[in-house]
């Protein structure tokens, strides 16, 4: 009977004891742990199947307590804890209290960076080698970047490898190749990348051209032809590695990601190469489970399941309310059949924002530009220029890497780009890489801009159909959960006006965004008591309904405003500066949100009560304002 390894390692100096079967032993140690999680909670899966091999081969090769190792992005983490000590808290990830599902420096010295989003490994690997060189602490230090195909096209990638190559550092890239992102990768670099997989193993083209072209005769223009066509003949033939050649890394590759044998020798290989490497490394996404091998969009970040025995999948989730995701594309949809000038850009999230059917059923006004989000907006905002009515459908933690495209492209040009701002607000258990809170308060600096959030799904689609008759941009966000439905006789969307569920005489709630039903059940709750609180429906963060807002600070005992997002220059902070321009007291006003620090992991539920945002929280915030000795002074 094998003896089980994986419990067993405490760090990858104990690994490296290990013998060439039990190393492929404990790469199936590793899969069977991914397995158990995702039958407890969803967890990133497939993404994490493709990398025990290169994970295993990385650290018996390397010594990163001393060297230095980036993922990219983190999401692909798990077999790294899981042979850096981590095993015994494995259970826990992504739970509130327990590991987090993306590197974290706060829980192992193996881990540099908390890296969420994709793109920027190449620049902080490069950033830790040259520091290193500089200080001299440990020239032998190496470093190294893994980083996968569908996060390769993003700008910043290209501007470290450009800035590497100039610098001639010792550094190692790992292109991780799988064909994916989250979906399938787009493109001109998947294109180019899809032509390696039938290239020939090659290690340093330059090399071999040089070499070639140095043993023909130089006899006028017809040999400079001559040399021209042969050294295109010999650039198509290595055709994988030209364009990293050409930027000044030697290529070599490509490799099997899931022969590890094979994987740490070309690592002890490249290991003292002198200057920048990239080695190109096929892996399989979901490698190991065929399901998730068959479908690794599905297996990205599936729901729970189990494995009957016939090892059939069954998955655990059960049914409820549609998701505001599906809401928004469902109106999204609408929006396109009922006018062609609509039309919509995600960069690499069709998935995640469910718009499958938009892209089977609406192909040419459904684009998907990778992970290349300050591209995504400028592209909107040229399709603007020209007619158009773009949706920009993004995650709002990923709309911020395209800040300046909103400035200059779209805001400064006033062009009617909308934005859907999806996981807007707490995203559970992905954690502080992921939380959407810092929209409202960059969106409202920018002139021009329309910031708006539904109070419930009723809200969703006139909200659309009005920012895409508005001329000029406007943002909708919206946040990773179950739609709710307050019953109510809603109001039409109309630019700056509230939607007034009720006003009351001893307080207000006046929600901006989809806290508003559990607003509502608090005033409730409240009202009971014999406490008369209103509830505002906000909807607009700019422009602001300074008029509905005014009244029930002035006519109200208190206010409370309450939000998903930071509090620092969002919804809040906008009632106070419009109190203060009024020449209003702000001591009845307080401000609920998000705090000035970075959220943990855990259920959204979870975090909404620690943070006072749900129905208890918010009961108590009224009675504490009731209570307040300078409201009853003032009464």
């Amino acid at each position: 009977m094998k003896i089980e390894l994986l419990p067993l390692i405490g760090s990858p100096q104990e690994m490296r004891a290990l013998s060439d079967d039990q190393l492929l032993q404990l790469a199936d140690e590793i899969r069977e742990s991914l397995c158990r999680i995702v039958a407890d909670r969803p967890a990133h899966f497939a993404s994490n199947l493709g990398v025990v091999e290169l994970c295993i081969a990385l650290h018996s090769v390397f010594d990163f307590e001393t060297d230095r190792l980036i993922w990219d992005t983190g999401h692909q983490i798990y077999p790294h804890k899981l042979v850096t000590g981590r095993y015994p808290l494995f259970d826990t990830i992504r739970s509130k209290g327990g590991l987090m599902g993306y590197p974290n420096p706060d829980e192992s010295d193996f881990d540099l960076f908390m890296t969420g989003h994709a793109g920027a490994s190449v620049s902080t690997a490069l950033g830790l080698k040259a520091a290193d060189d500089l200080l001299r602490e440990d020239e032998g230090r190496k470093s190294v970047a893994v980083i996968g195909d569908g996060a390769l096209p993003s700008g910043i990638v290209f501007e470290a490898m450009n800035n590497a190559s100039g610098l001639k550092k010792n550094l190692l890239v790992i292109l991780n190749d799988n064909q994916m992102g989250i979906c399938p990768r787009v493109g001109g670099l998947a294109s180019y990348l899809d032509q390696a997989r039938v290239a020939p193993f090659y290690d340093g083209l330059k090399r071999d051209v040089s070499w070639l072209l140095n043993r023909l005769p130089v006899v006028g223009r017809q040999t400079e032809k001559v040399l021209t066509d042969i050294k295109s003949a010999v650039k198509g033939f290595f055709h994988g590695g030209m364009l990293f050649e050409e930027m000044g890394f030697r290529y070599i590759g490509p490799i099997d990601g899931h022969d590890l044998a094979g994987l740490r020798s070309y690592l002890e290989m490249v290991k003292d190469v002198q200057g920048p490497v990239l080695l190109h490394v096929f892996t399989e996404k979901g490698h190991g489970f065929a399901p998730a091998c068959e479908d690794p969009v599905k297996f990205h970040t599936p729901a729970p399941f189990e494995r009957n025995e016939d090892q059939e999948i069954v998955f655990l989730g059960k049914a409820g309310s549609p998701a505001y995701t599906n809401v928004a594309s469902d109106a999204i949809y609408q929006a396109m059949q009922n006018d062609e000038r609509v039309c919509v850009l995600t960069a690499a999230m069709c998935a995640g924002n469910k718009l499958g059917q938009i892209r089977e059923d609406f192909p040419e006004r459904f684009f998907d530009t990778g992970i290349c989000e300050g591209h995504a907006v400028a592209f909107a905002a040229g399709m603007a220029k020209s007619g158009m009515r773009p949706i920009v459908d993004i995650y709002s933690t990923f709309l911020q890497r395209s800040f300046d495209q909103i400035f200059q492209e779209v805001a400064l040009q006033n062009l009617p780009v909308t934005f859907c701002l999806d996981r807007a607000g707490l995203c559970g258990p992905d954690g502080p890489t992921h939380h959407g809170v810092f929209d409202n308060t960059y969106l409202r600096t920018f002139p021009n801009i329309v910031v708006m959030a539904p109070g419930d799904e009723t809200d969703v689609a006139p909200m659309l159909d009005f920012a895409l008759s508005h001329d000029g941009p406007a943002s909708i966000r919206y946040p990773k959960a179950n739609a709710e439905l307050v019953k109510r006789t809603a109001t039409p969307v109309e630019l700056g006006k509230a939607d007034v569920y009720r006003w009351g005489t001893d307080g207000t709630f006046i929600a901006f965004g989809t806290l508003f039903a559990r607003c509502v059940e608090a005033a409730a709750s409240l009202n009971e008591a014999g406490i008369d609180v209103g509830v505002i429906n906000a909807r607009f963060l700019r422009p602001l309904d300074t008029q509905t807002i005014l009244r029930a600070i002035e006519e109200s005992g208190f206010v409370i405003t309450v939000e998903e997002s930071t509090l620092n220059g969002g919804f809040g902070s906008a009632v106070l500066e419009a109190a203060n321009e009024a020449r209003l007291p702000t001591d009845c006003i307080r401000r609920l949100g998000i705090p000035d620090r970075f959220i943990e992991h855990g259920s959204r539920d979870e975090l909404l009560a620690d943070l006072g945002l749900d129905v208890a929280g918010l009961v108590a915030a009224a009675k504490a304002m009731v209570e307040c000795p300078s409201l009853v002074s003032h009464s």
